[in-house]
């Protein structure tokens, strides 16, 4: 899928480099054609694997695997992605999300009774199991778990000043808001070494779960924002740089500024799209760089707490590298659709 995607920018940027070889309307359709299929189903298929929304991905993956799949991602972006989000805001979506999170990021082995009572109500086929674990039955069982760490009381006693430094550190200086707020409470005014224990149990990588999560939510609603509203300004450019070729002498010049602008307003549309993609692979590179850190740092130390990071730690640190790439390669679809723009601005004023 990622090489895919990159792909699809080179295609782009080769669509656009046929200008000058090729006629206009030959380089404007290729383009067009790259945008509306080429690209989109890359992202398309980016959203069906890491959407955090399960309703986002199923929805995702029938447009990709639709026996007309360009139409069905054309359906997509113009009002499937809309809907799906509508439909994964629901409660019983968002229990159903909610119970997979708990899942994915509760270990049998660190959380038995949070991974039993998590697998119970994502499998379930009754909704209220879900409604139940979501209202109280996820709380209980963290309860119990750590009530069992207490009893066993390996855990508390393997915690050393350095584990809680740097806890303390992470409350402050973390890159995820989540992590910064569970750090924090584990080491709040009162709390335990049961407090910190859990920390290292359950509540990093949980933080660090809602952490990636919110910024692949932010990525997708604002990046299906932007492209909708591209499709209809690709649209209008080259239908204006037609009719400035097509006008008559007398009405030459107001089409060819009519174009102009019509041009102008693709390029302007790039604008937040590169800048926010910019800053995504920056966020997307010290992420990786800082579970890089933790890795090593958990590859050191000895003792049952830093041990329940080693999965979570590995994890995180693959799925933001992969965000680093996602991002370099949106900046550079962007970027190519600012030259092609400019072309066609360039074109307009020339003809």
């Amino acid at each position: 899928m990622r090489k895919r995607a990159l792909v699809s920018a080179v295609c782009l940027s080769t669509a656009i480099a046929l200008g000058s070889a090729a006629s206009p309307s030959v380089a404007l359709a290729s383009a067009a054609a790259v945008q509306d299929f080429g690209a989109d189903k890359a992202w398309v298929q980016y959203l069906a694997l890491n959407d955090p929304r399960s309703v986002v991905r199923i929805s995702a993956w029938q447009a990709l695997l639709s026996s007309a799949p360009e139409a069905a991602i054309q359906q997509f972006k113009d009002s499937g992605y809309d809907y799906a989000v509508k439909l994964s805001a629901q409660k019983k979506a968002r229990d159903a999300d909610f119970a997979r999170r708990v899942l994915a990021t509760y270990p049998a082995e660190f959380s038995p009774e949070v991974h039993a009572a998590a697998q119970l109500a994502a499998n379930s086929r009754d909704d209220a199991d879900r409604e139940r674990f979501a209202n109280g039955g996820f709380a209980a069982a963290k309860q119990r778990d750590s009530a069992a760490r207490d009893v066993k009381g390996e855990q508390a006693k393997a915690l050393a000043e350095e584990d809680r430094k740097f806890v303390r550190a992470l409350s402050v200086d973390d890159l995820g808001e989540q992590v910064r707020v569970s750090a924090a409470y584990a080491v709040r005014v009162g709390a335990t070494d049961s407090d910190v224990v859990d920390f290292f149990a359950t509540g990093w990588a949980f933080g660090a779960k809602l952490d990636l999560d919110a910024h692949r939510l932010r990525s997708a609603d604002d990046e299906m924002r932007w492209r909708a509203a591209l499709s209809g300004l690709l649209s209008e450019a080259a239908a204006a740089e037609q009719a400035a070729r097509d006008a008559s002498s007398d009405l030459a010049e107001k089409a060819r500024a009519a174009a102009v602008q019509a041009w102008q307003a693709v390029g302007e549309q790039t604008t937040p799209a590169r800048s926010y993609w910019d800053e995504a692979r920056l966020l997307a590179d010290r992420q990786a760089a800082n579970w890089t850190a933790v890795l090593t740092a958990v590859n050191a130390a000895s003792g049952p707490n830093w041990a329940a990071m080693a999965g979570p730690a590995q994890e995180n640190q693959g799925a933001w590298t992969e965000e680093g790439k996602v991002a370099t390669q949106q900046a550079q679809y962007w970027t190519a659709l600012l030259q092609q723009a400019r072309d066609g601005e360039q074109r307009v004023r020339a003809a």
